[in-house]
């Protein structure tokens, strides 16, 4: 019939991810039907007809919906999907908390983050850190999936807007209430749509030290990240965790500084375009993924590295 995608959005402007999952969504079926739900969000649905791949777009706006709370939202996919063959949803926080619920409701297995379309019931799909790679069919009549945005290109705009069609919904669980939402701010560029990262990891030793990778990422325009290690240590924040446990990034210049490469920060960064690793140890397993690497101490690299982008 047709593959409907679940929009993450702020209620007033589209998750990027949201555009990845509708490029997935494309390849799985040739009608693409978007759904924005939320209060006050028509700027939202507007954003989305505009793009390439969307057919029509679906706008439920009820004050149960302000927060997509999963236990109001699950409900109103589930009795849209009748009319669909997939329902989709980008990785993200909100992704994971309706799909799930979804899935359940329909009592089928949802495909979790998936990094390819093999068929229209097949997909893979990443596994144990992203070493490697499981290919899951399923059998089930609706697909439940949530995609992997970094895996897929961003669906782009086109000129002609698809309709927009209001639907009517306010049914309230009552289970859930939502309290605060508290966003991190600041002048930097927002870590997984950067297009430059500079991270740090155990070997930048303090959270004084961290200042160095400041200023490199002030001259590249570059978000900060870190390692799980980096974090534990209380070196950064851990909202600048960048790894399995962490945030998938996958920016076109990715600068790992004394990160040494576990796999489980492998696994949130081996998709970028281009990456650089400076650590003092030959043998540390980053080398082996970096395009470019530098064998020293980060302590003279980085100052020299930063005084030479000064430069230019």
């Amino acid at each position: 019939m047709a593959a409907l995608v679940f929009a993450d959005h702020d209620n007033a402007t589209l998750n990027p991810a949201t555009r990845n999952a509708i490029t997935a969504a494309r390849q799985m079926d040739s009608t693409v039907h978007i759904l924005v739900t939320g209060a006050g969000c028509a700027a939202v649905a507007k954003e989305a007809a505009q793009i390439s791949d969307v057919d029509k777009v679906l706008l439920c706006q009820s004050a149960a919906l302000a927060n997509l709370l999963p236990e109001n939202v699950a409900p109103l996919l589930v009795q849209l999907a009748e009319d669909y063959d997939f329902v989709v949803a980008p990785a993200t926080s909100n992704g994971k908390n309706v799909l799930p619920r979804v899935a359940a409701l329909l009592d089928v297995s949802q495909i979790s983050e998936i990094s390819a379309v093999v068929s229209e019931d097949t997909f893979e799909r990443p596994i144990y850190a992203g070493n490697a790679t499981a290919v899951v069919r399923s059998c089930d009549r609706r697909k439940v999936v949530t995609v992997r945005g970094t895996k897929f290109a961003a669906a782009g705009n086109r000129e002609t807007a698809a309709p927009v069609d209001e639907i009517s919904y306010s049914s309230e669980a009552g289970v859930s209430t939502f309290v605060a939402n508290k966003i991190t701010t600041g002048d930097r560029p927002e870590l997984t749509t950067a297009s430059v990262v500079v991270s740090g990891g155990r070997g930048m030793g303090s959270k004084e030290s961290f200042d160095l990778l400041t200023s490199l990422a002030d001259r590249l325009h570059a978000a900060v990240g870190a390692s799980r290690a980096a974090v534990d240590a209380g070196f950064a924040p851990s909202d600048s965790q960048v790894g399995q446990t962490g945030k998938v990034v996958a920016p076109d210049l990715y600068v790992a500084v004394g990160i040494s490469g576990a796999i489980q920060h492998l696994a949130g960064m081996k998709d970028s375009k281009t990456i650089v690793a400076i650590n003092k140890d030959p043998e540390a397993p980053i080398f082996q993924l970096a395009d470019v690497g530098f064998v020293g101490d980060l302590f003279e690299v980085l100052p020299q590295l930063t005084a030479a982008l000064e430069k230019r």
